[in-house]
């Protein structure tokens, strides 16, 4: 195929656009800076600036003959203004899908649409999106693929497929790993609840799998209902939170030993964190949104992962771990 992938300088866009020119497809990159990819591929990817704040292309700069785009340009801050996030995570989302209107579209949302305020327990797609958020990024994640939803029900588009990462990890990693590494204060990682509980990860390979599988699932039964094929993405099964914390520092030559803080201090640091960002444009150290992802429960049901894209995930694995 011919595919659009917006964000590719991105950590999500970056693998996406690698894995899918090592399977054979010709990809047109769209991102703010050149993104870096190896020299093997680089006869099959063409590069284009575009800024989604700037909305739709202009027709004379749109390529020709996208059979698919896969979306994984986003605003990924924790905290933040609420209107810049907006900007980019809705308003991209449809400046997107209006200069490709006809193509498939692969969305690459995320497992934060689902309601933060209590556990997710192996929970379904059909849970989310939920009422209420605790931060910008996933009430805007959430209203992009309401978004989505209303669009595909027209019969002028292309099919859409919204793919839902939890907690994406791997060689590349510019989110999750740098949040954990300056939460480590000495030998000690502190951690809301203490850690004790179970998480779906996701690995990089895993989502770009689920990707590629996302350009050739049959979504007819989707089309004829007029709504999007959604699918949970993480890796094969639940792990126990703190021992892969732990794990992967030492994996990363810093030993350390997960420590609880109370969930009533936590939530109290928060709240007081996220006041203070507001005003000075930082991400919290701590943050209402962080404490939903690391003391409470985060396990999906991946069903649609393995039957509708027929994607039989590997489980997680901290291989290569040092160098990420």
């Amino acid at each position: 195929m011919r595919v659009a992938v917006t964000g590719s300088s991105g950590f999500v866009g970056g693998a996406v656009v690698r894995d899918l020119a090592a399977h054979g497809h010709e990809i047109v990159a769209f991102s703010r800076r050149v993104p870096r990819l190896p020299s093997e591929i680089l006869h099959q990817v063409s590069h284009q600036f575009w800024d989604l704040r700037d909305g739709p292309l202009a027709k004379e700069d749109r390529p020709e003959d996208i059979d698919a785009v896969v979306h994984c340009g986003a605003a990924v801050s924790d905290g933040g203004n609420h209107a810049r996030a907006w900007v980019v995570n809705v308003e991209g989302t449809r400046a997107v899908r209006e200069t490709f209107p006809e193509a498939r579209f692969v969305h690459v949302s995320s497992g934060s649409v689902y309601d933060p305020r209590t556990p997710s327990v192996t929970v379904s797609e059909a849970e989310a999106p939920a009422r209420g958020y605790v931060n910008a990024y996933g009430s805007t994640k959430a209203a992009a693929e309401r978004y989505l939803a209303a669009d595909a029900a027209r019969e002028d588009r292309g099919p859409v497929v919204v793919l839902r990462p939890h907690a994406v990890y791997g060689p590349g990693d510019t989110t999750l790993l740098p949040r954990l590494e300056s939460a480590a204060i000495g030998a000690w990682l502190p951690i809301p609840g203490g850690g004790k509980v179970r998480q779906h990860l996701t690995h990089i390979e895993t989502l770009a799998q689920a990707v590629r599988a996302a350009l050739d699932a049959d979504v007819e039964p989707e089309m004829a209902a007029g709504r999007p094929l959604v699918a949970n993405v993480a890796d094969a099964r639940p792990v126990d939170l703190d021992e892969t914390l732990e794990l992967l520092m030492f994996a990363r030559f810093r030993p350390v030993q997960v420590v609880g803080i109370p969930i009533r201090l936590a939530n109290a640091l928060a709240w007081a964190g996220e006041r203070v960002s507001r005003w000075t444009g930082r991400e919290p150290r701590l943050s209402r949104y962080a404490i939903s992802h690391l003391a409470m429960e985060r396990t999906y049901d991946l069903t649609v992962l393995r039957e509708r894209l027929g994607v039989d995930p590997a489980p997680t694995s901290l291989h290569g771990a040092m160098s990420w």
